[in-house]
């Protein structure tokens, strides 16, 4: 199957030479608009919210952004040579694996996955099995399949209570051409991590000599959110108040992942200060045990002030016996 160049700039309605901070803000407003959970329009929603992560996801990372920058014209010379037999990156593509893979459902395009992920085969990482004896193979060997794996796109909401993702394995036949098609459910647990390898047992690669399948690694990639960064089990969400609400306090209400709650703003507090909502984070474990959302302070100031908010600002100034650089 054919691979489709995806200009992630587009996706994102940013110009090439758009800054990182313009980037995140273009996403953050596209990802609030069709986020599933959250779109107006449900129509077409999940498939933009995965578009849009997917550039995210490329042009979000500096390194990223420069290998995808560098691709240039010549994407399609460099899309040839990973899909040769001796091309190795991570895992190697060896003589044994004769059939290209097309997925369907995991959350990202083939063209991501040949520039970006992770979607590979293992050959020569297992060794060859001893043949049964009186068996047909007992003149030669038998060889388990080389495992696949693959990235699969996870939501934030999904990590909270699992889902079941219905995917679709497409395998072609190099030299004949000749294509197949499978459909599997998979489960996503509650609790799945970054990084975490979600196993799809014997989906790999067709064993040799009447050795058995290899077996399908899907690994997890959370799906950028525009309101919560994860760290392990923990949600980090950025908060905005005005000068006054920081000195004077304030109770805000705040979204968490399942509904919102209020949060107590005490008096004098400052920018960057943290403050922890237990158990409204990701689960942490089979034990039942939640992680934590932690409200994190931004004390945004007035670009801009009229001339009355001046003279208060000059007022306070006068009276105020603040001095942050008094020793």
């Amino acid at each position: 199957m054919p691979v489709e160049f995806k200009d992630y700039y587009k996706s994102l309605g940013v110009t090439r030479d758009a800054s990182a901070e313009d980037i995140k803000k273009a996403f953050r407003k596209l990802a609030r608009q069709y986020h599933p959970d959250v779109a107006k329009v449900k129509k077409g929603a999940e498939e933009k919210f995965k578009e849009i992560n997917e550039a995210y996801e490329v042009l979000g990372d500096p390194e990223n952004r420069r290998k995808y920058d560098e691709l240039g014209p010549n994407w399609r010379e460099e899309a040839e040579m990973r899909r040769s037999p001796g091309w190795q990156e991570g895992g190697s593509r060896g003589a044994g694996g004769q059939e290209d893979f097309h997925f369907d459902g995991t959350g990202f395009s083939d063209f991501f996955e040949q520039f970006f992920g992770r979607g590979r085969r293992f050959d020569g990482v297992n060794p060859p099995m001893r043949p049964r004896a009186g068996s047909v193979e007992e003149a030669g060997f038998s060889r388990r399949g080389a495992d696949l794996e693959s990235d699969i796109l996870v939501t934030l909401e999904e990590a909270l209570a699992g889902s079941v993702r219905t995917l679709s394995l497409q395998r072609t036949n190099r030299q004949t051409g000749e294509a197949k098609t499978q459909t599997l459910k998979v489960r996503i647990p509650p609790g799945v991590h970054e990084g975490q390898a979600i196993r799809v047992a014997g989906m790999g690669e067709d064993g040799i000599g009447g050795g058995a399948p290899g077996d399908l690694y899907l690994r997890v990639r959370f799906a950028a959110h525009p309101e919560f960064s994860v760290r392990g089990a923990d949600l980090y969400y950025g908060l905005d108040l005005a000068p006054w609400e920081a000195v004077l306090g304030t109770s805000v209400v705040v979204p968490t992942l399942k509904d919102r709650v209020s949060v107590r703003i005490p008096a004098g507090t400052n920018h960057g200060r943290q403050l922890r909502v237990r158990g409204h984070g990701l689960p942490a474990g089979t034990n039942g045990r939640q992680g934590d959302l932690y409200v994190v302070v931004n004390v945004e100031l007035p670009e801009q002030i009229t001339q009355e908010e001046r003279k208060l600002w000059e007022q306070l100034s006068s009276v105020s016996h603040f001095n942050p650089r008094k020793a």
